[in-house]
């Protein structure tokens, strides 16, 4: 695996900034637009998915990283839900549907993945590393 060094190194999250890209593009369109409340919800939950993973990551911790990870998880099966509720509202064509909802699919494969690498690994974050001893003066 990669070293990840930022937030911005991690694929869940360029795949979920990709997918807010995305989902801002279709919410500008026509009805959907005009429909405040769904439009506004599902924009808050795909910001949601990459401004969890970017917190977590700078929490310095795996554990409270993890739990970042699993909010981000859950932001993106509100996505996935209100995805069907654009569907069913006709504010999205069947092949837009479709993918939007395999991304935020693969998004929540990826962020399984990764919290399971988290759980299994030794490294538990910088802030948990042990700092040198001082030398007395």
């Amino acid at each position: 695996m990669a070293t990840i060094r930022q937030f911005e190194d991690i694929l869940s999250w360029q795949k979920a900034r990709d997918l807010t890209r995305e989902i801002y593009t279709a919410t500008r369109k026509d009805e959907f637009s005009k429909d405040f409340a769904l439009k506004d919800q599902i924009r808050r939950a795909a910001i949601s998915i990459t401004s969890n993973i970017a917190e977590g990551f700078e929490r310095d911790g795996s554990r409270e990283f993890i739990q970042f990870l699993s909010h981000a998880k859950g932001s993106c099966g509100e996505v996935r839900s209100q995805l069907y509720l654009a569907l069913d509202a006709g504010y999205l064509k069947e092949d837009e549907w479709k993918t939007l909802h395999q991304s935020c699919l693969e998004i929540s494969r990826l962020l399984d993945s990764f919290s399971n690498y988290l759980r299994d690994t030794e490294i538990k974050g910088s802030k948990f590393k042990k700092l040198p001893a001082s030398e007395p003066t």
